[in-house]
């Protein structure tokens, strides 16, 4: 299976992924390189920006996709 694959399979079971999540839980580390590969393909995927506090305290930014 390809890692679109998983990603759009993902996708259908949970309604959204993450970076933390594709690397986790279905093994792809370059996440957004895959969602442009499924936009180029004509997938309608949406990007959200949010918030996240690291181990740190520190807030960071991190893409969460969605069909």
């Amino acid at each position: 299976m390809k890692q679109t694959d998983r990603i759009m399979d993902y996708l259908a079971r949970h309604g959204t992924i993450t970076p933390l999540e594709a690397i986790r839980d279905i093994g792809v580390l370059a996440l957004s390189q895959r969602i442009g590969d499924l936009k180029r393909s004509g997938v309608a995927i949406i990007t959200e920006t949010e918030v996240v506090q690291n181990r740190y305290g520190q807030d960071c930014r991190v893409a969460r996709y969605r069909l």
